[in-house]
């Protein structure tokens, strides 16, 4: 139903999305480098919960709007684009701070890591306009039901972004320790994640 093409293109994106500072990378590495890694898993957990609210909310009423709009595909592909060049430039940008300079934070209980990890997704404008103008370009109409179709990608999303994010939480505090004393490597993070997302965001325009 879906070709390897789109998967592959999910995954790029995804890829190129979750490894770009964003409000998502900078809550866990600061929860799992400021109070442990425990911390970091329950606070991803809060964020994997709001990714499953993006993915059934979004695909509901897309697969209503391009069944009844197939053009729009075209604008949300070219909004889409744009979106992503401007991330690209947000991190690529003179005087930029790398997400693995984050801080001590205080403590904070299972339940309210749970809790600040599904409202900081729930509130990350990257995930919002993920869901509704970059994965849903690669949906094709011709490929079977849009809703299938959508809940397929967004999985795929959904997975990189968690095995992403569980090594981050996983390598937060060594990671953060090891970047702060040499900040050429910072430069370096980020000049390739902000590439990645200018080249995505060119390929999306152009297909």
């Amino acid at each position: 139903m879906i070709e390897q093409s789109a998967v592959l293109g999910v995954v790029s994106v995804a890829l190129g999305m979750v490894l770009s500072p964003g409000p998502n990378m900078m809550y866990l590495v600061s929860r799992s480098a400021g109070q442990g890694r425990s911390a970091g898993i329950v606070s991803l957990a809060g964020v994997a919960a709001g990714f499953l609210v993006y993915l059934v909310a979004a695909n509901l009423g897309l697969a209503v709007l391009f069944a009844a709009a197939p053009g729009l595909l075209t604008a949300i592909r070219i909004a889409g684009a744009a979106y992503l060049l401007w991330l690209a430039w947000r991190t690529l940008r003179p005087g930029g701070a790398s997400v693995f300079t984050a801080g001590h934070v205080p403590p904070e209980s299972p339940r309210r890591l749970f809790t600040m990890g599904l409202l900081t997704n729930l509130l990350n404008p990257k995930i919002a306009i993920l869901y509704v103008s970059v994965i849903p370009q690669f949906i094709e109409l011709d490929r079977g039901d849009v809703l299938l179709q959508g809940i397929a990608l967004g999985g795929v999303q959904i997975a990189v972004a968690l095995l992403v994010n569980l090594a981050i939480v996983l390598a937060a505090g060594g990671l953060a320790a090891f970047l702060s004393a040499r900040p050429a490597w910072l430069r370096a993070q980020r000049l390739a994640m902000g590439s990645l997302l200018a080249v995505l965001a060119v390929t999306l325009a152009v297909t």
